[in-house]
């Protein structure tokens, strides 16, 4: 299968997180323009390495994060809570339905990537979505 983007599976928990908070505005921006075009259900290319997202983020040293261990042991932990596998090829939105069912609805993010930067970002947005349970939309 031919696919239309790499996508690290960390990222997967942090598009569902995402309030238009990052690493610098070419970031953020980056990541506004490409959630909707990921919601449309490109296939995607689960990578343990940098990928489209990583492309305007200011840590990205010349294809290689700069935090490469921290965050590889982030995707393999998604990748093995997922049943998924480095090099995979799916439609994004079955990437994104794995992540929400085995991470995110099962209260496991933190596990995952609790000594992140973002974490606590991360922490009053579960809060928000848990106090307005009934109008949070997955799929």
């Amino acid at each position: 299968m031919e696919y239309k983007y790499k996508i690290r599976p960390h990222h997967g928990m942090c598009i569902a997180f995402f309030k238009g908070k990052g690493y610098s505005e070419e970031f953020t921006a980056h990541m506004k323009e490409m959630i909707p075009i990921l919601e449309e259900n490109p296939l995607v290319y689960l990578s343990v390495g940098t990928d489209e997202l990583c492309s305007k983020c200011p840590h990205n040293a010349c294809g290689v994060c700069k935090s490469a261990d921290k965050v590889g042991l982030y995707d393999r932990e998604v990748l093995k809570r997922c049943g998924l596998s480095d090099g995979m090829v799916l439609p994004y939105l079955d990437f994104k339905k794995a992540v929400y069912d085995n991470i995110l609805l099962a209260g496991k993010r933190e596990e995952i990537c609790g000594d992140c930067q973002w974490n606590e970002l991360c922490q009053v947005i579960t809060g928000d979505m848990y106090n307005n349970i009934d109008n949070v939309t997955i799929l």
